[in-house]
């Protein structure tokens, strides 16, 4: 990492516990719905797990087809995705108990996501030798609220909707190099998803790869470049990249 002046973040998964922290607030709410007597714990993971598969699902395809195919705002998109949810034969029991002021509430249950354990000591310590910034997907207000809320230290909020697209559009990257004044090389994308950081890679950018439960597919093995991989760093958390730096700045 010698020589990199700027981090670029992803957050859903790298950053924070996205599927630890929604499950926990469907739970409370099914318990202040009465809904806890016929739903186990694992339908509520069920309807987190189905509900971010549908945000990948629609960001990948907007951002292969344009922003004049689906919403760039993730707040509208994750709240069509709930309404459609909600209206399925698995889950319009559910539906039918949310009105929608309830609705509009769960549905910024994801400006309220906590970070991983060594998140914030991580990102604090990084901080005293680089220049942070999220690269999300999510849109600005979402990554401000999650950050008052989650103790992120940024030193800017990057989100693709400034660029009018959604990740892995190269222009995603592209854009956060232009407002960072960097040189690609200069700038590292760190992120637990593989296809992230081989689009990140594709303009020029350095690659950390940080490894986070349930985030990565069962049949992908990433390693770096010095064991024949293809990410210039793979880390386990960010306290030991912050160690890394320390090393090097």
């Amino acid at each position: 990492m010698e020589g990199v002046e700027a981090l670029t973040f992803d957050v859903f998964g790298t950053v924070v516990d996205w599927h630890g922290s929604v499950s926990a607030e469907l739970k409370a709410l099914g318990q202040d719905l009465a809904l806890s007597g016929a739903f186990l714990a694992a339908d509520w993971d069920a309807f987190a797990t189905e509900w971010r598969k549908g945000y990948l699902t629609n960001t990948s395809r907007i951002a292969r087809e344009g922003s004049d195919s689906g919403p760039l705002n993730v707040d509208i998109l994750h709240r069509q995705i709930l309404d459609d949810m909600l209206s399925s034969p698995r889950w319009v029991h559910v539906g039918s108990k949310l009105d929608g002021k309830t609705r509009a509430h769960l549905n910024l249950v994801w400006h309220r996501l906590n970070g991983w354990p060594d998140t914030v000591e991580g990102l604090y310590q990084l901080k005293k030798h680089v220049i942070l910034t999220t690269l999300s997907n999510g849109n600005v207000r979402l990554l401000v609220d999650m950050a008052k809320h989650a103790n992120l230290p940024w030193d800017l909020v990057l989100s693709a909707e400034l660029f009018s697209c959604y990740k892995p559009n190269p222009e995603a990257y592209l854009g956060a190099i232009k407002h960072l004044s960097v040189p690609p090389e200069k700038c590292a994308m760190v992120a637990a998803h593989i296809y992230d950081l081989r689009a990140a890679a594709k303009v020029g950018m350095k690659t950390v790869y940080v490894e986070r439960p349930g985030e990565a597919p069962g049949d992908i093995t990433v390693k770096p470049k010095s064991e024949g991989g293809e990410v210039d760093c793979v880390v386990q958390s960010f306290v030991e990249l912050a160690s890394l730096f320390s090393q090097t700045h």
